[in-house]
Parts: C-alpha cells; sequence; structure tokens
C-alpha cells in the first residue's frame, strides 16, 4: 500500500499516512477528544494538532506550523489577554488582526453543554480599517461540564499556569466559493 507525506512540523518530522486519510473530528470531538485533555495535562500532545503562539503567527505562515492537513489545520494556543487583569483576548498579530463574526456555538455531549465554539475572521492592518480576507479561525473552549469550575483541582492549576488553552481550526476561504476549502494558489 502506497504512503502519502502530509506537511512537515516544525520539526521536520513527516507522518506517513496511508492514501485518503484525514483528520475531521467533529465539534464535540474537538472538545471531549483533545481540548479538555489538553487542559488537564499540559503535556498531551495529539498527532494531528500542533501548538502555536497565534499572536506571533499570520494565518498564511500557519500551514507550514501545522502537523498535518492541506486545506484545514488544527493548533492548540494559550490565550492571551489583552490586559493583564482583564477578561479580554488578545487577538492582533504583527499584520493585522482576527475579528469574531456571529454568535458562539453550543457544542453538546448528549445534553450536556462542554465547548462553545467561535468564529473569526482576519483582517489585515489595524482595527476599525483593517482588510478583511479569506482566512476563517475556529476557536474552541470549554464551557459547562467542562467548565474550568467543574474540572480536579489539579487542573484548574495547569490552568492557572497555561492561562486557558484554546482549540483552533484554521482554513481558507477560496475567492469563488464560500465554504472551508483553500485555494492553494493563494498561499
Amino acid at each position: 500500500m502506497e504512503n502519502i507525506s502530509v506537511l512537515p512540523s516544525k520539526e521536520d518530522e513527516k507522518m506517513d499516512l496511508p492514501p485518503g486519510f484525514r483528520f475531521h473530528p467533529t465539534d464535540e470531538e474537538l472538545i471531549s477528544h483533545y481540548l479538555y485533555k489538553k487542559v488537564i495535562d499540559s503535556n498531551f500532545s495529539a498527532k494531528a494538532i500542533g501548538d502555536v503562539d497565534l499572536n506571533k503567527s499570520e494565518p498564511w505562515d500557519l500551514p507550514w506550523k501545522a502537523k498535518m492537513g492541506e486545506k484545514e489545520w488544527y493548533f492548540f494556543c494559550v490565550r492571551d489577554r489583552k490586559y493583564p487583569t482583564g477578561l479580554r483576548t488578545n487577538r492582533a498579530t504583527e499584520a493585522g488582526y482576527w475579528k469574531a463574526t456571529g454568535k458562539d456555538k453550543e457544542i453538546f455531549k448528549g445534553k450536556s453543554l462542554v465547548g462553545m465554539k467561535k468564529t473569526l475572521v482576519f483582517y489585515k492592518g489595524r482595527a476599525p480599517k483593517g482588510e478583511k480576507s479569506n482566512w476563517v479561525m475556529h476557536e474552541y473552549r470549554l464551557e459547562g461540564k467542562f467548565s474550568v469550575h467543574n474540572l480536579p483541582k489539579a487542573a484548574k492549576v495547569i490552568i492557572i499556569n497555561i492561562d486557558s488553552s484554546i482549540l483552533y481550526f484554521l482554513s481558507m476561504l477560496s475567492y469563488f466559493i464560500i465554504d472551508i476549502d483553500i485555494d492553494i494558489d493563494l498561499i
């Protein structure tokens, strides 16, 4: 059986996977099987999800920092606060900023709320005059049953140290088709 290689990570490692393999988890799977485990254990590593500082990375550089993916990439990131004593999240980069769009989506496991999903679009330049790009990101955070208040004491210590892990799903919209596909020529 022929194997394919996906984008190398920052360590230039390649994963050999059979043709047709895709990492395409549901929102609930991302929360329950990845983000929750990362918050409980900061050393948790997922083969398909890299770690990145989104404030120090432009969206067009992120595909090369991903562990895998051609049109969709997943990352863990520590939340950066806009102000040391505030609750607002800093989503600015050197070249622009991520702006939230629409209403946050609730994510359930059965009947229990376990997380929230926020959609963000990247704007080049500075607010409020930034130019909208085709880069779209989905931010996942724990809520409800999995919220910080309901975690074991040991996990709360980890959260204080890492200031809330967030899982990001990044894609770039095609200029012509509004979906989660990317036009490789645009990168």
